[in-house]
């Protein structure tokens, strides 16, 4: 079951979604859900990255601990979070699919 910190921690991950994001080619400007999910995905990617950094640096003797207990719990939300959505995706897709026409 999730904890308070953890929804308090998907909805900062969700509004940070956006911020930061690659910019994309003049011609091919998206909008939408589409945006939505590749820029979620980016995060998620980035946080993982950013882990491994830390996890790299502190065995090389160059980080603190906390950092990477820090970024490791961020990485953890990250794709916590990714997986309620895709599960919540999955979930209305079989919905609608079960719906009589």
């Amino acid at each position: 079951m999730p904890t308070n910190a953890f929804a308090a921690g998907a909805y900062a991950a969700i509004q940070n979604i956006g911020r930061g994001a690659p910019a994309r080619p003049a011609g091919k400007a998206e909008s939408g859900f589409g945006q939505l999910l590749t820029s979620a995905l980016d995060g998620v990617a980035e946080a993982g990255k950013r882990s491994d950094a830390q996890a790299m640096a502190v065995a090389a003797g160059k980080a603190n601990v906390v950092d990477v207990v820090t970024a490791v719990a961020e990485s953890e939300t990250a794709l916590q979070t990714l997986v309620a959505v895709r599960d919540r995706v999955i979930s209305a897709y079989e919905d609608i699919m079960r719906m009589q026409i």
